[in-house]
C-alpha cells in the first residue's frame, strides 16, 4: 500500500510601504512504508525550502517605488538597512551576541512590543528594546528608575 504525502513549504517577506510579498510551493509525493516518511520529509523540506529562498528575493514591484517596473532585492535579516542609530544596531548585536539570544526570539520580541521587526525600529524603540535585553531584565519589559 503506498502512503501518500503533500507538503507546502511558505515565506513571506516585509517589505516597504506596509507591503509583504510572499512564495509558497507544493509537493506531492508516494512513499511505500511509514518508516520511509521521516527521510522523504526531510529530502522534500529542504528542497522546497531552497527553491522558495531562491525565487523569494524577487520581489516585483513595490507600492511607492518610483519606477514601478524595477524588482527590488530583498536581503538576507543580518543584512536588511536599520532604522535605528548605528550605535543602537550595534549595542542590540553585541547583546544578543553576548546573551547568546536567539536572534528570531529578539525580532518576535520587537513585533509584540512595537509591531515591527528589530531592523525596522526608530530610535525611541530600540532604545525600549535595548532596556529589556539588558542583564538583570525580564524579556519584554523595560527596566525601571532606579
Amino acid at each position: 500500500m503506498a502512503i501518500h504525502l503533500e507538503l507546502t513549504y511558505s515565506k513571506k517577506l516585509g517589505l516597504p510601504e506596509y507591503s509583504s510579498h510572499g512564495f509558497s510551493v507544493s509537493l506531492k509525493a508516494e512513499v511505500g512504508t511509514v518508516e520511509d516518511i521521516p527521510g522523504e520529509v526531510e529530502r522534500i523540506y529542504h528542497t522546497l525550502q531552497e527553491s522558495v529562498d531562491q525565487q523569494i528575493v524577487h520581489s516585483g514591484y513595490v507600492p511607492g517605488q518610483e519606477d514601478t517596473t524595477a524588482a527590488v532585492h530583498v536581503l538576507p535579516p543580518q543584512e536588511k538597512a536599520w532604522k535605528c542609530s548605528s550605535k543602537q544596531k550595534e549595542l542590540i548585536l553585541k547583546l544578543v551576541n553576548e546573551q547568546g539570544l536567539d536572534r528570531n526570539e529578539v525580532d518576535d520580541q520587537a513585533q509584540q512590543r512595537f509591531g515591527k521587526g528589530v531592523t525596522q525600529l526608530n530610535k525611541l524603540e530600540a532604545s525600549g528594546l535595548i532596556d529589556s535585553l539588558m542583564p538583570g531584565q525580564k524579556r519584554g519589559k523595560p527596566r525601571r528608575a532606579a
